[in-house]
């Protein structure tokens, strides 16, 4: 059987004997003689099991000990040492989220992912509890990020990341609250890394272009606006209408998207005479518009990015005595629907382009000098225009009609009120 004892500071502990005949010893600390009472009541049935079954309820009480109790009852032999349930750590967490969407998510995206997971590996540890994540530690990850001065727009994409990882944690019950939920990065500003490419740039960059390959893939991003390699890359001849002079864009980009999978858009004529020089030298029975071993580098794991367009074309750049613009081919993208929007109404240009027009305005068409030029000559005429009818004031009104004369028509489509004014903005934040 067992009894308590106390000591002369107040320590009650229960003695029993032990399988082996020995005395053991139960150290509770500074508790009522109440509760050491009840305690000792449950040891006593304890070591009748021994002997006996257990009770249920008695199974349940020790069932929903706490650990610390629990390793103590254990440590004198009146219960198997509790089985401590292996905490899920933060490296195979993460690698395992992203190996189980690479059948489901683009190779652009897997990339960028996997810039996270090493940046949240190098942060905490790869041994690291995923519970042991807090909101403190959350935050801390964006200091992290800012002392390493990465750029606004950098940080801001990568807590999306952080986010979607431990939302996906959260529903496998690891965590029992999202840690990023709360923590945010401002993006930068869009216009920051702006660049638009005016079009007597590009020509002279055609010039310098190794082969009719290069020209159309020039001429596809700068006047047609495709995205570059994805798009021009997943052009078919059979998407080219000659007769009705239009162009079936495949986007691979937005395919995931409801309704988004191609759009139509005009054949420009600034990019047909590149098309039917292409047309000509393709292959008997060719797909694809561009040579199909520009395809071939794309089916490695990075995807279009093992294309390697940027590199040369940066070269084709330098050829031709020009410095390099920040990211080549999304600005040509952006020039094109800048350009395109001083034609037509934006929702037809956000159409044709592949993006919505809050997308448009805020990171690809921009304000350039022509069209503060344009301005200032639209505002000289006026001035002129006005001007003169100051000095005819005293001419009587039209005899038919009274109403005094109009403005000449060009002083009405120079009125400064009837441009259409962009608002400035920038690149396209990262797929």
């Amino acid at each position: 059987m067992a009894s308590i004892s106390t000591d002369a500071k107040g320590n009650r502990r229960i003695q029993l004997a032990g399988t082996d005949g020995k005395r053991l010893t139960l150290r509770l600390g500074k508790v009522q003689l109440k509760t050491a009472k009840s305690l000792k009541t449950r040891v006593e049935c304890l070591l009748e099991a021994r002997i006996f079954p257990f009770d249920p309820e008695l199974a349940d009480w020790v069932k929903n000990l706490e650990p610390p109790m629990a390793a103590k009852l254990a440590a004198v032999g009146l219960i198997d040492p509790p089985q401590i349930e292996a905490r899920p750590t933060l490296g195979p967490f993460l690698d395992s989220f992203v190996v189980a969407r690479r059948g489901d998510y683009k190779p652009a995206s897997l990339v960028a992912w996997g810039q996270v997971v090493a940046a949240l590996k190098a942060c905490f540890g790869s041994d690291c509890p995923v519970s042991d994540v807090t909101a403190a530690r959350a935050e801390a990850f964006r200091q992290t990020m800012i002392e390493g001065e990465l750029r606004a727009t950098t940080i801001h994409k990568r807590l999306q990341h952080a986010r979607l990882f431990f939302s996906h944690a959260k529903r496998e019950g690891l965590v029992s609250a999202n840690p990023f939920e709360f923590v945010r990065h401002r993006p930068g500003d869009a216009s920051e890394r702006r660049a638009y490419v005016p079009d007597t740039n590009v020509l002279r960059v055609l010039e310098f272009a190794p082969n009719a390959t290069w020209k159309l893939l020039i001429a596809l991003s700068r006047f047609a606006g495709l995205r570059v390699p994805s798009e021009a890359l997943s052009l078919r001849w059979r998407d080219v209408d000659w007769e009705r002079r239009r162009l079936t864009i495949p986007s691979p980009n937005t395919e995931h998207l409801a309704g988004r999978s191609y759009r139509v858009i005009p054949l420009f004529p600034t990019v047909r005479p590149y098309l039917e020089k292409a047309f000509e030298d393709a292959p008997e029975g060719a797909e694809f518009v561009l040579p199909e071993e520009y395809r071939k580098r794309a089916t490695g794991p990075g995807g279009w990015k093992n294309t390697n367009f940027r590199t040369s074309f940066e070269n084709i750049i330098r050829r031709a005595g020009l410095e390099s613009w920040p990211r080549l081919w999304h600005s040509m993208r952006a020039s094109c629907e800048t350009d395109l929007a001083r034609q037509f109404p934006l929702a037809v240009v956000a159409k044709w382009l592949g993006n919505t027009q809050a997308v448009a305005m805020r990171h690809y068409v921009d304000v350039t000098d022509t069209d503060f030029e344009r301005a200032s000559e639209c505002d000289a005429k006026a001035t002129q225009q006005a001007a003169v009818l100051d000095g005819n004031e005293s001419q009587p009104l039209d005899a038919t009609s009274k109403k005094p004369r109009t403005l000449p028509k060009n002083a009405k489509d120079c009125d400064p009120s009837r441009i259409r004014r962009v608002e400035a903005a920038g690149i396209e934040p990262a797929s």
